[in-house]
């Protein structure tokens, strides 16, 4: 048994028929209740890391391991990914024709439990972001801000183990990028909650208290 609420094992990821590496062996091993910010040039492997790491790829080889069990065996991964881990991403991937709350929702539907609770719930995120007077606002008519914390919110909304967010402040200006963060980072100090990141921006990777680098598929620090 290991200490690691999520771990690579000699992870390798190729396309097209296996002419183009995207991760070449990555190794990696992440504590429960750690921070760590995965940084690298376009190309690197970084985001592609990340979507194993949250189940919404597989490897050509190797495993990613959540609590020591095998995603995809060991762990069955709708299981994986609607409860253990939440999702965030540059591109929000919010539902245009559901208002703030709904979307917030969306992501509790797998859960057995009564709408009310779904929109108990979704409320009471909405309003920790600060978002309690845009609930019942569309995607298209909120901020780009706005509509990360609603992202921020959903991929909360089934109390994961672990959050993985994708260049989140990769749409957002100096001031709403550094709100973002300041919110992610009291989520994971105060919830004790995983928390994977992966950046371009080297000042948010060299604030977290870990920093990997990844460049050609490989983790070289």
């Amino acid at each position: 048994m290991s200490d690691a609420i999520l771990a690579a094992r000699s992870l390798k990821k190729d396309y097209d028929q296996g002419r183009v590496e995207a991760l070449r062996g990555v190794d990696l091993s992440i504590a429960a209740g750690e921070y760590v910010a995965i940084s690298g040039p376009s190309g690197s492997g970084k985001s592609t890391l990340l979507q194993l790491l949250g189940g919404l790829d597989s490897p050509s080889s190797g495993e990613v391991l959540f609590e020591d069990a095998a995603l995809g065996s060991a762990m069955d991964l709708d299981t994986y990914r609607s409860c253990k881990v939440g999702f965030i991403f540059q591109a929000f991937h919010l539902l245009p024709t559901l208002c703030a709350i709904e979307n917030v929702q969306v992501a509790m539907l797998a859960r057995n439990c009564r709408s009310s609770e779904r929109a108990d719930r979704a409320e009471v995120l909405l309003t920790e972001m600060g978002l309690k007077h845009r609930m019942r606002h569309y995607p298209n008519e909120l901020s780009s801000g706005e509509r990360q914390r609603v992202a921020i919110a959903r991929a909360l909304a089934n109390d994961p183990a672990i959050l993985l967010a994708d260049e989140p402040t990769g749409n957002l200006d100096s001031k709403n990028s550094a709100h973002t963060m300041e919110i992610l980072k009291e989520i994971q100090r105060e919830r004790g909650m995983t928390l994977v990141i992966v950046t371009h921006d080297q000042e948010i990777a060299c604030s977290a208290p870990r920093h990997v680098r990844i460049r050609d598929g490989r983790i070289e620090a």
